[in-house]
């Protein structure tokens, strides 16, 4: 069954027998132009140029499955419409006339595409397949999919730098405060992303930055404002840390969340929130100037350096408050951590970044960042591999994340590069 979108794609690269084309109402057509295609309101083709009988006319070009659908979606009454010089259709079941009583010209393209090129956009359609075109990928180009993957990269930074900017926007341009509330957000990973994020709204940045020169200043703001020191502790470490919140948060007016919040269950302990939320201290205990340094390198070693942190060494023989663990090690951010956050805060931060200065560097270096890191491991990632596409670094891993979640799932074969050139083969 034709759809518009596929309609449009037909018109945008001419897939149909053009000979002897005549207009329904027996005017000899010659397309010299399918025009520039419009995804916004208005006539969905814009600046085309046909010769209508021996007369060349540029202008507007409107796509329906029925001819009778103008009326349905009320074109009659929109002044955008009326000067359109061509109406194509899938199927002509009525004349069409401007306001003034004249028969726009149309074209009906059923009957003029290959019936395999329809058979073909069909099974994308019906696919059931993890990717609809997983028994046609294999035959098709790899320059054709490296650039399909330079595209789904930059769309997926683009997209995330996209919430770097609201984000920004809502703390009216500070840059600092920004990465803060996303390094926030990111340190719960999946599973306590929203309580952290809730802890940066509970724990404005311009605290952090009178306390940050003391990391036990900045864990006894962190731990109480995440609520977790509202109990009795019989240790003398976070009872220290507690007295230390009380008059913090009596200073500055503090209220704390919900600790219920907080999700420990199912969770191995040196990822639990408690370990997270003390190694978050040390790196913000550490990091002075963070937004200067990112700006000034896209070396990943130095940016990698700098998120590798450890907790405290009250948590060396600790995995929560006031309990005591058997074991006895460094509580390190794991090196997959410290690539996510490079993948998820700094490398969309560069992107909204350049996009405010408009230096195209800062962009380039977040390139040049997901190329140093390695490639993500998740169900994405191996079933490509499956497939035959390998994944070589975060650029690689972001791109088939990008494609699977927003082409594949959503069936945008039509936007596709590699759908493009399954549909076209000859």
């Amino acid at each position: 069954m034709m759809r518009e979108d596929f309609l449009h794609y037909i018109w945008k690269f001419q897939l149909f027998n053009s000979n002897d084309l005549f207009s329904q109402e027996g005017e000899i057509v010659q397309v010299l132009k399918p025009g520039v295609h419009n995804v916004n309101a208005g006539p969905d083709f814009f600046n085309g140029q046909v010769i209508l009988d021996k007369t060349r006319w540029a202008g507007n070009i409107e796509i329906h499955l029925k001819s009778s659908d103008w009326k349905q979606h009320n074109h009659q009454h929109d002044d955008a419409y009326d000067k359109v010089i061509l109406h194509v259709v899938w199927e002509n079941d009525e004349s069409i006339r401007r306001e003034n009583g004249e028969i726009i010209p149309t074209i009906e393209l059923k009957g003029r595409v290959k019936l395999d090129l329809l058979n073909r956009y069909e099974d994308l359609q019906k696919s059931q397949f993890w990717v609809p075109c997983q028994d046609a990928i294999s035959q098709v180009k790899k320059s054709t999919i490296a650039h399909q993957m330079d595209r789904a990269v930059i769309e997926r930074l683009e997209d995330k730098s996209k919430k770097v900017e609201q984000l920004l926007q809502f703390y009216k341009n500070d840059w600092e405060q920004t990465l803060y509330h996303l390094l926030c957000k990111y340190f719960g990973f999946k599973v306590n992303a929203v309580p952290f994020e809730l802890l940066a709204n509970a724990l404005p940045y311009q605290i952090i930055r009178k306390h940050q020169s003391n990391l036990f200043e900045l864990e006894a703001l962190l731990f109480g404002q995440a609520g977790l020191l509202d109990l009795e502790f019989e240790e003398d470490y976070p009872k220290r840390l507690q007295k230390q919140y009380v008059f913090l948060k009596s200073k500055y007016n503090l209220k704390s969340i919900e600790p219920s919040l907080w999700k420990f269950s199912k969770l191995r302990p040196p990822n639990f929130p408690t370990i997270r939320i003390a190694q978050l201290a040390t790196l913000l205990f550490n990091s002075s100037g963070f937004f200067q340094t990112l700006i000034q390198t896209n070396a990943y070693n130095e940016l990698f350096d700098l998120i590798k942190v450890q907790a405290s060494t009250y948590w060396n023989n600790h995995f929560t408050l006031d309990k005591l663990s058997k074991q006895n090690r460094l509580k390190e951010l794991g090196n997959q951590s410290v690539d996510m956050l490079i993948i998820n805060v700094l490398c969309p931060l560069l992107i909204a970044y350049a996009h405010e200065t408009a230096n195209e560097i800062h962009k380039q270096n977040a390139i040049d960042l997901l190329e140093q890191v390695s490639s993500e491991k998740n169900i994405i990632i191996r079933k490509w591999k499956e497939l035959g596409i390998e994944s070589n670094s975060a650029y690689d891993s972001q791109a088939l994340i990008q494609q699977k979640l927003n082409y594949c799932d959503l069936k945008k074969c039509l936007t596709c590069m590699i759908g493009s050139e399954i549909l076209m083969k000859s």
